[in-house]
């Protein structure tokens, strides 16, 4: 199912996982070690190495008043390698369809689950395969919304396609999924 805290409040989906055979078949959420992230960059590639890169460059770019992962260490390097989806940490990059199913009514919205969708390509095979099944409001191309579900599709995880100007508006999007409502 994904790498990071089981109990998860911040979910990255992403259409692939590394290719070691002790992330294969995994069916549960396993919190990664502090040595895990630099391990699965160099027997993956530097494609893994982005991703984990772009969602801590993400976390760190989110407004403190809403989300408080960049108040847990001096800079977004420090966060991946001491925090980011290890235990407790409140995150999550999980390798199957959201299970929205799941998400909790709760009246406080900002204790809601998050739920980022990496690629407007996967997003809209999730929702053609019904392993999706809600409605998105397109912004544009690349960027979709669900107030509703806490849901946010963003391109993939990389740097040629989520660029720094680009986690900053997926920073002001989450900030506004919370608030429930588009500016």
């Amino acid at each position: 199912m994904g790498l990071g805290d089981i109990n998860f409040t911040f979910a990255v989906y992403i259409q692939n996982q590394p290719n070691m055979e002790q992330w294969q078949g995994v069916t549960t959420v396993v919190p990664l070690q502090e040595t895990d992230i630099e391990a699965i960059g160099r027997a993956c590639g530097n494609g893994w190495r982005k991703v984990f890169n772009v969602y801590a460059k993400v976390l760190y770019a989110l407004d403190n008043n809403d989300f408080q992962f960049s108040q847990l260490a001096a800079t977004w390097q420090a966060y991946r390698d001491e925090y980011l989806l290890q235990e407790n940490s409140a995150t999550a990059l999980l390798f199957s369809a959201p299970a929205l199913n799941l998400v909790e009514a709760e009246a406080d919205k900002s204790k809601r689950t998050v739920h980022i969708i990496c690629g407007r390509t996967y997003a809209k095979q999730l929702l053609n395969s019904e392993q999706l099944n809600t409605e998105l409001l397109w912004l544009d191309e690349e960027f979709a919304i669900n107030f509703e579900q806490h849901i946010i599709v963003c391109p993939y995880f990389d740097y040629r396609q989520l660029s720094n100007i680009k986690i900053q508006r997926l920073a002001r999007l989450l900030s506004q999924l919370l608030q429930g409502k588009y500016k």
